[in-house]
């Protein structure tokens, strides 16, 4: 049951990871393939469970609901993410340009 569970949080955390990306606004979804798998995971997992604390545990038949909260979660995620790897993407560059520029100086 464990395998099955974890293959399934595999496949639809790609798949809500992948829609999540599709929702994120242009420019806020700069992010890897596998950042963007990882998202959509800890969007099945949170919104899975911020759902189910919030309403019913299950529902009979299939549970749109549950997938959008999911969809959300991962697009919120998929943003976050996005913003957090732009500043640190912007912190090397600037370190890097930083180290540049003193060397050429010292080279003068």
């Amino acid at each position: 049951m464990v395998l099955g569970d974890l293959m399934v949080a595999l496949v639809g955390g790609s798949i809500i990871g992948l829609l999540g990306k599709w929702l994120a606004p242009s420019g806020r979804d700069e992010i890897p393939l596998w950042l963007t798998i990882i998202c959509g995971i800890g969007g099945v997992l949170i919104g899975t469970y911020a759902y189910t604390r919030l309403f019913a545990d299950s529902t009979p038949g299939f549970d749109w609901w549950r997938h959008i909260w999911q969809v959300a979660f991962a697009a919120a995620l998929v943003m976050s993410t996005a913003t957090l790897m732009g500043r640190a993407a912007t912190r090397t560059t600037r370190s890097r340009d930083r180290a540049r520029a003193s060397g050429r100086r010292g080279a003068r």
